[in-house]
């Protein structure tokens, strides 16, 4: 059960590759990153919900009414996930933010293990287990410094800050699945959370879009323009509605640690092939040793803590 578990996160996270691809599509098709968030979270609600018609799960959504409100929430950081991308990519660069996400990712899982909190089950840490996270944080800041990924552009007065919001995004997605996992064991079927996660994530990314557009006199997107996009540009809420299930069904069974360091594992060995041949209409990038080495990092880490 575990290996399927393994094989699951490895998976999951190689679609985040994928999901990079089809959303810079999408967002560049409606002309709004917000909107077409918005957009790929709605595609991810609908084939959940198709999921849990045919499981034939639909049902237990009945039993809302007796769960914790704050057992419901966990979608709300995938739109805070996705805000503090779009702030912070200009600012730090793409390669540095998502080392400091892997980093906070990383940080939280080892904390939700080794505290056991929000229903994890506690797995305090060993000499193991401390190597491979810290394995893996090395890895993510190999990764971040091999490539030039956009220079900062902020100076020294709020680079602490800009670095702790990129830390926090990061570590609300072991939170996230761990508050799923939550609403799991109230309903007791997978589908049906999948939903009400992405229903709620989909109305925190529409509250923030109409934030935007009304404050901030962001774009109104082009919902017209998505007729002449690749068909792949759709693949965003697939592949969201696949990490997101797998996050929460796996961190039970593996651990909080173990299912966030296979994602991670995942989206870079994917990461590699797609920047290698520029799939996705993204651009071709050479692969520096140091990011080879930063993969590598990653992998022996995750198998260092999933050891224990």
């Amino acid at each position: 059960m575990d290996t399927t578990f393994v094989a699951l996160s490895l998976f999951a996270g190689a679609l985040l590759a994928v999901q990079a691809g089809a959303n810079a599509q999408l967002s560049k098709a409606v002309g709004s990153p917000f909107g077409a968030t918005a957009l790929q979270l709605g595609v991810g609600t609908l084939l959940l919900l198709a999921a849990a018609i045919a499981a034939g799960g639909l049902e237990r959504l009945a039993g809302l009414h007796d769960v914790p409100a704050w057992h419901l929430a966990g979608g709300t950081a995938s739109a805070f996930y996705v805000v503090a991308t779009i702030l912070l990519f200009p600012r730090l660069g793409a390669v540095v933010s998502v080392g400091l996400f892997i980093a906070g990712q990383m940080l939280a899982s080892l904390a939700l293990d080794h505290f056991g909190m929000l229903g994890v089950p506690a797995a305090p840490l060993d000499r193991p287990a401390l190597t491979g996270g810290l394995a893996v944080l090395a890895g993510a800041a190999a990764i971040a410094w091999s490539q030039d990924g956009g220079g900062e552009t902020v100076g020294r007065s709020s680079r602490l800050a800009w670095i702790a919001l990129a830390l926090t995004a990061g570590a609300v997605l072991p939170v996230q699945a761990a508050v799923n996992a939550l609403l799991h064991a109230d309903l007791g079927a997978p589908f049906p959370v999948g939903v009400v996660s992405f229903l709620v994530a989909t109305a925190s990314m529409t509250l923030v879009l109409a934030l935007a557009m009304g404050l901030f006199g962001a774009p109104k997107p082009r919902l017209a323009a998505v007729s002449g996009m690749p068909w792949w540009g759709w693949l965003g809420g697939f592949a969201g509605a696949t990490y997101v299930m797998a996050m929460f069904t796996g961190m039970p069974a593996i651990g909080a640690a173990s299912v966030v360091g296979f994602a991670i594992a995942g989206q870079q060995l994917a990461s590699l092939l797609v920047d290698r041949y520029g799939w996705f209409r993204l651009p071709r990038r050479p692969t520096p040793p140091l990011r080879l080495a930063g993969v590598a990092a990653l992998l022996l880490g995750v198998g260092l803590i999933k050891a224990f």
